[in-house]
């Protein structure tokens, strides 16, 4: 029987983290079990761009990161095990019971991180089994892994952040998605999230809910309704929608099966998970849980609090100094705070009587139930301000959500944020923007836009982030949307800038009449006539 010193159960972004942690601090034999055929587990359907700040892979996407995890772990020698399914976990023994192959085979660990991840939920409702609903996180594995556009007409069903980001890459492979609704009476993801997919002409119907997949042997259209505070069906709001498909993005439980199998002590958070400390040891002695099994949170979190496990185990097995741990963990755990801030922060989460930012700016009602800030909300924020003269750049971040790299985009500093990664971005009107269009490409909620009022007499430019295809080509004349994604102008394309450093977006440049330099967000072809 293979003997390790340490196990990791889940090669997605906790388990490589904690794989990778493991082996920098001297642990010799440290294996990866993954019952997928690729290791990576979520990072590889992310291609948007992370949150948090550099420290976060902030900026980077998902996919990238993945593969510097792979890349890391293969050159420190990690023993990956895929299509490898760790059947039991058995305590006291340490043992490990893992179907590899079509048979079972036998593995010892001194310690057992348990990174499994979680499943997407779904409710049930009349047709639900038919071919077309599916989850959120199968339409991005269908999309981003296999290169197969889950359906033509998209309904989702959920505004958390899994929602919003798989909608915008649904219209990215070029899905029409007819509308976003939620049972809940606001948006529940980021905003910036939310105002990508407004101004690009997906409605939010919040207080709402689907009643019925239509068709007989595949989803020929859905049926919704609105729903009381209680979430019961106001009968009468009915309405079709025509959509083949229908998306679930109503939250994920944690997969904690094995967890529970231990014996070791589980708690209820939004699902049974193991009780863990700080450190993610679990009541079991080397036995500890990392990433959404142990809590739902970003990817990002559960880098971190998989390499706090694994630091956590190299110290208990002598690897570690109880100094080195201390200074480790305390940088680790900082890190992770920075994310746990904000209005989504843990100590948030769920609550629906915010008001306002925590500098004091009154939340876009808006926003909150419609996915856009209006345009009697947008000046009153720090990051928006049209008296600059020139090229400025007009930041229409709103919420107090956990990224800064705007701030390190900009060499000049245009734009600060501060030390605390949650604070609303200002502009500073001392430094002069260069047009470098940094700050627009690194911004991974895409949202900012450079603006220059004094382009040519009675006209301005407004440059945007563009990630779809094809690429409209400088001399086009097209329309430019508003932030709610209704035509307001006539919009020529003037600029087409591509750039290694923008990783894949392209900063689109239209020209617009000069009032509506601060309506225009977004811009679509020639078949958009106004």
């Amino acid at each position: 029987m293979k003997r390790y010193n340490l196990a990791v159960i889940g090669a997605g972004p906790a388990g490589l983290s904690a794989a990778i942690e493991a082996k920098k601090h001297g642990m010799k034999n440290v294996a990866v079990f993954d019952e997928n055929s690729r290791p990576g587990g979520q990072l590889f359907k992310q291609i948007h761009k992370f949150f948090g700040s550099k420290e976060h892979k902030a900026k980077e996407r998902g996919f990238r990161i993945g593969e510097e995890l792979l890349t890391e772990a293969r050159e420190l020698g990690v023993d990956v095990h895929l299509k490898a399914v760790v059947e039991g976990i058995y305590y006291p023994m340490k043992r490990l019971g893992v179907v590899e192959n079509d048979s079972l085979t036998n593995y010892s660990a001194d310690n057992v991180i348990i990174a499994t991840g979680a499943n997407e939920n779904f409710i049930p409702f009349d047709g639900w089994t038919l071919p077309g609903v599916m989850g959120a996180g199968a339409a991005q594995t269908m999309m981003n892994l296999n290169g197969v556009m889950p359906g033509n007409r998209i309904l989702m069903v959920g505004s958390g952040n899994v929602g919003l980001v798989v909608s915008f890459q649904l219209l990215q492979a070029g899905c029409d998605v007819v509308a976003v609704i939620d049972a809940a009476q606001r948006i529940g993801g980021y905003g910036v999230h939310a105002s990508k997919l407004s101004r690009a002409g997906v409605p939010f119907l919040v207080s709402h809910t689907v009643v019925k997949a239509e068709g007989s042997d595949h989803v020929t259209g859905a049926t919704i309704a609105k729903v009381d505070e209680h979430f019961k069906v106001i009968k009468g709001t009915e309405k079709h929608l025509d959509v083949d498909t229908i998306c679930m993005a109503v939250g994920l439980s944690p997969m904690s099966k094995l967890a529970a199998m231990t014996g070791c002590e589980m708690v209820d958070k939004g699902g049974a998970v193991p009780k863990t400390d700080k450190y993610g040891a679990t009541s079991i002695e080397g036995l500890y849980a990392a990433g959404d099994v142990a809590g739902i949170e970003e990817a990002s979190s559960a880098m971190i609090t998989g390499r706090i496990s694994a630091l956590a185990a190299a110290k208990k097995d002598g690897y570690v100094t109880e100094e080195e741990f201390k200074n480790e963990y305390d940088e680790l755990n900082n890190s992770i705070n920075k994310l746990r801030k904000g209005m989504f922060s843990h100590e948030n989460k769920g609550r629906t009587d915010l008001t306002k930012t925590d500098e004091g700016y009154e939340l876009s009602q808006t926003l909150l139930s419609k996915g856009y800030v209006a345009d009697n909300e947008i000046n009153s924020f720090p990051g928006v301000d049209d008296d600059i003269k020139g090229v400025h750049p007009v930041i229409e971040c709103t919420q107090n959500i956990p990224c800064n790299p705007c701030q390190d985009a900009c060499k000049f500093g245009c734009i600060m944020v501060g030390d605390d990664i949650t604070s609303l971005p200002e502009v500073n009107k001392k430094s002069k923007c260069t047009n470098c269009g940094m700050c627009v490409a690194s911004c991974s909620g895409q949202a900012i836009f450079l603006v220059n009022n004094d382009y040519e007499p009675g006209f301005a430019s407004v440059t945007l982030p563009y990630e779809f295809l094809p690429v409209p080509a400088v001399g086009d004349v097209g329309v430019g949307l508003d932030r709610s994604g209704h035509k307001v102008c006539k919009a020529e394309v003037v600029e087409v800038r591509k750039n290694p450093a923008f990783d894949h977006t392209t900063l689109l440049t239209i020209k617009v009449p000069r009032d509506m330099s601060m309506k225009a967000r977004f811009y679509k072809g020639m078949e958009a006539t106004l």
